[in-house]
């Protein structure tokens, strides 16, 4: 069995690509997307730290970070558009079918990239409190 960490991050992704289809969630993508294939929404964990000890229990913290890449005239609105579906998506349920404790938006921000003209990124971050056994990361607590 996969671990509770992998498992949110599988229902992430099947949130986000449900919310936001045709449009691709690419997650840790090891390349740029191309001009061809944004609009994307990327998705990048940005770490995961232990909250709390309980007990045999563990309250974790998982960081992850949302990218909208969108090009061309209405970058702008194509990339605010998704991210407000990804995030209608992302917190409709807080508790991610059972397998977190909580979803919380910490911040977004607005990046132009003059080198590829008319790109933008939208990345916005959220961190999700889960809670594992100790000595079994496969089990929630």
């Amino acid at each position: 069995m996969n671990s509770v960490r992998e498992r949110v991050l599988r229902e992430i992704v099947a949130r986000l690509s449900s919310a936001i289809a045709p449009i691709s969630v690419l997650r840790m993508p090891a390349v740029p997307v191309t001009r061809e294939a944004s609009p994307a929404l990327l998705l990048f964990v940005d770490g995961d730290s232990i909250a709390a000890h309980v007990n045999h229990l563990v309250d974790r913290l998982l960081g992850v970070r949302l990218a909208v890449v969108a090009r061309g005239a209405d970058a702008f609105d194509v990339a605010d558009r998704v991210l407000v579906a990804a995030h209608a998506a992302l917190l409709a349920d807080p508790n991610l079918g059972g397998l977190a404790i909580a979803v919380r938006e910490i911040d977004c921000e607005w990046d132009v990239d003059d080198a590829d003209a008319g790109a933008v990124a939208l990345p916005a971050r959220y961190q999700i409190r889960y809670r594992t056994h100790a000595i079994d990361l496969t089990q929630t607590g």
